[in-house]
């Protein structure tokens, strides 16, 4: 329900473009795939991922929605990127040769990847863009789309407003009007840049779980600092905050397998790293950087209250000093309603992104009554 609020709120407050892509690669940022429908729900019209076998497990629970994967599938496995339907993304012109070649029986939908600035996948000379769209197709593969990934959210630098600048440059001989599907932006850039006019798509990853990507109105230098770049013409005069309202699905939670007396001395865990400075009960939770804890976490919260992590961390186990009266059994929030994603991750250093994509597949997902394991 929350994840469709999101999406609802987030579509509805940018009602500026007609195909908005809900990004679940990773398996939905870690929630599952199970949340694409709530995403669908709420406004999103097209999918993304970043593999076919991401695509085919979509297709579990929804059969009808347009999937696109960001990365090229090899086409090896053409004939089941046909019987998924899933959408190509095409990052070369030797790969639009040989799909072409290979005379495919089924209509497939190809989205053109620019590379703009990150150096990553897509197509960075005009004049191959320029001969990828006069090359004869075969009847069968249809241009859907093209896209960029922008870097940055050009709030105080100018790579974004560059890469856009990129973008024409390399279409100025292109017609775009012609091309359905015209997306460049991603969360980041969807709340704090205007639309350009020739776009019509946008990728919705991290804000639909949860993260409006405001950023607050800077203060004291850093304040100074902008307006001298902005009056110097140096950086976009990008927007800081949206009123986004939205709001986090995703909580993790473990449990009490073992409480220890640990006296003055002696040590937890492996590497005798940490010595006790005093005496102190040490719980064992069943736990670990399997399932996609990271060693730069430093509390969680058992019973409500703040623990702190102790010794290093296990595959499958942590171990955290704890109060007295905790015992076997009892329930560790690493985060959710009362400890944030945001706030773990802030002190883990790590993003929202790295943390929820970090869950794997061995912890289940509850979905109201329903737990399904990945």
């Amino acid at each position: 329900e929350k994840l469709f609020q999101n999406a609802k709120e987030i579509v509805s407050s940018y009602p500026e473009y007609q195909y908005y892509f809900g990004v679940v690669k990773g398996m939905a940022y870690g929630h599952g795939m199970h949340v694409v429908n709530s995403l669908v729900r709420g406004g999103v019209n097209y999918l993304a991922v970043a593999t076919l076998e991401e695509a085919v497990k979509v297709r579990e629970f929804n059969k009808e929605i347009p999937i696109l994967c960001l990365e090229p599938i090899s086409l090896d496995f053409l004939d089941d990127a046909i019987r998924y339907r899933v959408t190509l993304t095409v990052d070369s012109i030797s790969y639009f040769e040989a799909l072409n070649a290979l005379c495919p029986k089924e209509k497939v939908l190809v989205h053109i990847k620019l590379d703009t600035g990150m150096n990553r996948l897509g197509i960075k000379e005009r004049e191959k863009v320029e001969k990828l769209f006069a090359a004869a197709r075969h009847e069968n593969v249809v241009i859907e789309g093209i896209y960029t990934h922008l870097a940055t959210a050009g709030v105080s630098d100018f790579f974004c407003e560059k890469q856009v600048q990129t973008f024409e440059e390399l279409t100025k001989n292109i017609d775009l009007s012609k091309i359905p599907i015209v997306h460049l932006g991603r969360s980041l850039t969807l709340v704090h840049q205007k639309k350009p006019s020739f776009v019509n798509g946008i990728r919705l990853g991290i804000c639909m779980y949860g993260f409006a990507q405001s950023i607050p109105s800077p203060t004291g230098l850093r304040k100074i600092k902008r307006d001298i770049l902005l009056k110097l013409g140096k950086i976009p005069n990008a927007i800081l905050e949206n009123k986004l309202k939205l709001q986090t699905a995703f909580s993790l939670y473990s449990e009490v397998i073992a409480v220890k007396k640990v006296k003055k001395g002696e040590f937890v865990g492996y590497g005798a790293t940490f010595i006790a400075e005093r005496d102190m009960n040490v719980a064992t939770l069943a736990i670990g950087y399997y399932d996609g804890m990271k060693d730069t976490m430093k509390h969680v919260l058992v019973g409500g209250k703040k623990c702190r992590i102790v010794g290093s961390l296990c595959v499958d186990m942590t171990c955290v000093e704890v109060p007295d009266g905790v015992s076997v059994g009892d329930v560790a929030e690493i985060f959710g309603e009362n400890l944030s994603v945001r706030s773990a991750a802030r002190e883990a250093n790590v993003s929202a992104y790295k943390l929820l994509t970090g869950i794997t597949s061995r912890v289940p997902r509850c979905y109201g009554d329903e737990e399904f394991y990945l």
